[in-house]
């Protein structure tokens, strides 16, 4: 932060389905990441300048008492919401107009908290941004700088302890996969598959899903997003699931392909193996220094060279291909790797060098629906500062051989 300037960062709103309904409290991964604070209507400050040393971090909560101890349960106190952010200075949230107008009479510029991931697509006013219109309207005179390349940069390098937490979270994540493996045969629904799932990530102290889950079976396979799993799993198809568990708000993100049938037919196991090898190939290429542009790119060339091997494209596909859209994005049309741990999709650098200490997912996919078949696998992986990557999920069975001998029990 430059000189004489203020950061401030918002909780999440609670959002309302209708009538006295909400949907479960998430809270805002930036003001989590920076204060460990996890409870609506929370503001922390941050003014590494402030004239009085008090004020150079600041946590503002909802002021509790009996009654709402009672229909709410417990809330942070003063002296709690200390013992969990480290912040000495507590105030109660109905104090904030006054203390932060005051500590705005000392700052010259206030660094606003704007969502801007690459993926971002928010139709809903949150609190952060009706926060952000207020200060503008209520001081026209400062300078306004944004918290999101600072954000970028340090939640895209991770700490020791956040990846042990999303170990823990990957670890769960077996768990459930190896459930479903023995739990899987001809006949089973979708939805069965996910209740499997989330019963193993609960009694494992997993809140559940870290995402939406997909259990996508036979041409479902071929919708990206496809979320209904409510289908029946036919004996000869094959099921994507793209499943995990979150821990302490840590993500995982795991995809597996499985045979219904408990075994792979030829074809079946000749695109899956094509899809590990890239897997493979892809996962080596996640080194310091490396360029996420790049990266895709030679993601794309190794995809295309599986594709022409299984017969899906000839060399007049390659020859005669848009530079734009390249012959393999008809089977293969998403990025291989994304950020991952707070978020699903993780806040991050991806214009400059990949950095030790960065979490990627690595999982390309074929999707072939005249086939009716789709095929994606995943894993999650730690840049290390030499070599190649560490597997979060390197327990979790992915070798055809074994995916068949857990299936068969």
């Amino acid at each position: 932060m430059g000189p004489k300037s203020i950061a401030v960062f918002n909780s999440n709103d609670i959002y309302p389905i209708s009538a006295d309904s909400t949907m479960p409290f998430q809270q805002h991964r930036d003001i989590f990441y920076l204060s460990g604070a996890d409870q609506e209507e929370t503001i922390l400050v941050l003014f590494p300048s402030a004239i009085d040393k008090k004020h150079r971090e600041v946590l503002f909560v909802r002021e509790t008492n009996a009654h709402i101890a009672v229909w709410e349960g417990e809330k942070l106190t003063k002296e709690k919401a200390t013992e969990v952010s480290g912040i000495a200075s507590v105030y109660w949230l109905s104090d904030f107009d006054k203390i932060f107008f005051d500590l705005m009479t000392e700052a010259d510029t206030i660094y606003l908290n704007t969502n801007e991931h690459y993926r971002q697509a928010v139709t809903t006013q949150t609190r952060e941004a009706r926060f952000v219109e207020k200060v503008k309207h209520d001081f026209p005179a400062h300078k306004v700088a944004k918290s999101n390349p600072i954000l970028q940069q340090i939640r895209g390098v991770k700490e020791t302890e956040e990846i042990e937490l999303m170990q823990k979270a990957c670890d769960i994540t077996e768990k459930g996969f190896r459930r479903v493996l023995e739990f899987t045969k001809p006949g089973v629904w979708e939805y069965e598959i996910e209740a499997e799932l989330l019963h193993e990530f609960v009694r494992n102290r997993s809140r559940g899903f870290a995402y939406s889950p997909i259990i996508a079976s036979g041409n479902n396979a071929n919708v990206l997003h496809y979320l209904e799993n409510n289908k029946q799993c036919i004996a000869g198809d094959l099921i994507l699931m793209d499943t995990a568990a979150e821990y302490a708000n840590y993500s995982s993100d795991l995809t597996r392909t499985i045979p219904v049938s408990g075994k792979f037919t030829s074809r079946q196991k000749e695109v899956y193996e094509a899809v590990l090898r890239v897997k493979n190939e892809a996962t080596k290429m996640l080194v310091p220094g490396t360029l996420w542009a790049e990266y895709h790119k030679e993601c794309g060339k190794i995809m295309t060279s599986e594709l022409l091997g299984l017969g899906l494209l000839d060399k007049a596909d390659v020859q005669n291909e848009d530079p734009k859209w390249p012959a393999y994005k008809k089977y293969f049309m998403h990025g291989t790797s994304h950020h991952i741990g707070l978020d699903t999709h993780d806040y991050g650098e991806l214009k400059t060098p990949m950095k030790a200490n960065m979490v990627f997912t690595v999982e390309p996919g074929i999707y072939i629906p005249e086939e009716k078949m789709g095929v994606r696998l995943e894993d999650d992986v730690v840049i290390q500062k030499e070599g190649e990557p560490f597997n979060l999920m390197k327990n979790i069975p992915i070798e055809v051989a074994e995916i068949e001998e857990l299936m068969a029990k």
